[in-house]
């Protein structure tokens, strides 16, 4: 399908990415498609949407974006189209019927967070059970195989979409590496990645890779306002604390979020006095509390909390903090604990964060976050160190902390 220069890739439902929308353009223009197409970034970046909407617009469907009188097919989107295959990675044991209820969510709206580690369980949103998804090599034999023998029905090309490629085995991978090196001329693959150092090398260098930037707190904003209906107050205040990702920006509640705010605050104090008892019922308290996108959120909100100390410290102008009505607070903080190593505790609650996007339990994170803060909050270095953070919880036990 020539792509008309009238078209523009991504009218209607993809959120900022301009650049991204642009280098997809002139791939389409140019019509020497890849076999092979990998699109990269953080999480919330709206990989799984660009990908979706690639696959509609190879074989002509208007929906995501906007074709404007040249579409191939009546068919409404990709999901009832017979030549687009999505999949996504799952736990062993969990059932078809609860994957398909995922895929048909991002038919519904392809920003829709259907990752098992983020969303254990749809039925009760609270939940933090840790779920482990990735690609069985049965499940690569037996599902996704299959599909890549079928001939295009309708379209131009059979889309294989698979999202978080760097979850597959090992022994998937390899297998999967197969087709990539000796691609059929109707077949096309689209694989998401969030974290490139996982891929086999080979599956990179067999794909043109799309990259796409974490969004902006003002692209965030935008897309909540235009497509969640949000006011303007309320989005540029869920894109701060979402720290860019418009995915989990959706899914946070301002009111929780005031709430944590609070609880932040207890949760440096207490990990500044030393008091086991209190800073463990509070991290007890949030575990249970919160889902893991709400746990994520919280460490965004901590972190926001903690660059507006930085802020007000360095230029005593409240009117430059993000958490304005925090202003007592902050100013209390800075001058009761004017050597605090702010930068460094940054640095540990971003190091700690990441580790709950790799199904580290939450409650484990903070009580490690807790016991760096006491001395991070005195300007000192921690007790254990960071390249050790195993010693840390024994350490907690016997009453260093």
């Amino acid at each position: 399908m020539a792509l008309s220069n009238n078209i523009s890739f991504g009218d209607r439902r993809l959120v900022g990415q301009a650049n991204v929308k642009e280098q997809i353009e002139r791939i389409l223009q140019s019509e020497r498609h890849s076999h092979a197409y990998l699109l990269t970034g953080p999480e919330g970046s709206g990989k799984t949407a660009f990908a979706l909407a690639l696959a509609e617009f190879i074989n002509g469907i208007d929906n995501i974006t906007d074709l404007k009188g040249h579409a191939a097919t009546k068919k409404s989107s990709w999901y009832t189209h017979p030549d687009i295959h999505l999949f996504i990675p799952h736990p062993r044991t969990v059932s078809a019927e609860e994957i398909n209820l995922r895929i048909e969510m991002l038919a519904e709206d392809p920003y829709e967070i259907v990752d098992f580690t983020l969303r254990p369980a749809l039925e009760n949103p609270e939940s933090t059970k840790n779920l482990q998804a990735f690609y069985s090599i049965r499940y690569y034999h037996n599902v996704i195989r299959p599909r890549t023998v079928y001939k295009p029905n309708e379209g131009k090309k059979t889309v294989v979409i698979i999202t978080g490629i760097e979850t597959m085995k090992k022994q998937s991978a390899n297998a999967f590496l197969k087709l990539l090196e000796e691609p059929s001329p109707n077949l096309m693959f689209i694989l998401t990645a969030s974290k490139t150092d996982q891929l086999l090398p080979t599956v990179i260098s067999r794909c043109q890779q799309i990259r796409l930037q974490q969004l902006s707190y003002d692209e965030v904003a935008d897309g909540l306002i235009r497509f969640e209906g949000k006011e303007e107050d309320e989005a540029r205040l869920l894109a701060r604390i979402s720290g860019g990702n418009y995915s989990l920006a959706r899914f946070l509640d301002v009111e929780t979020l005031q709430k944590t705010r609070g609880q932040i605050v207890e949760f440096l104090r207490y990990s500044y006095t030393q008091d086991a008892a209190l800073v463990l019922a509070l991290i007890k308290d949030w575990n249970s509390s919160l889902n893991r996108e709400n746990q994520i959120a919280l460490c965004n909100t901590l972190e926001q909390f903690l660059r507006d100390i930085l802020i007000y410290r360095e230029t005593s102008n409240t009117r430059l903090i993000t958490n304005v009505d925090q202003a007592d607070v902050i100013q209390k903080f800075c001058s009761s604990m004017e050597h605090a190593d702010v930068i460094g505790m940054i640095e540990n609650l971003q190091e700690l964060k990441g580790f709950l996007y790799q199904n580290i339990q939450f409650k484990y994170v903070f009580t490690v976050l807790s016991t760096r803060f006491t001395n991070l909050m005195r300007g000192n270095e921690p007790v254990i160190p960071s390249d050790k953070p195993w010693q840390h919880l024994p350490a907690f036990n016997e009453g260093i902390y």
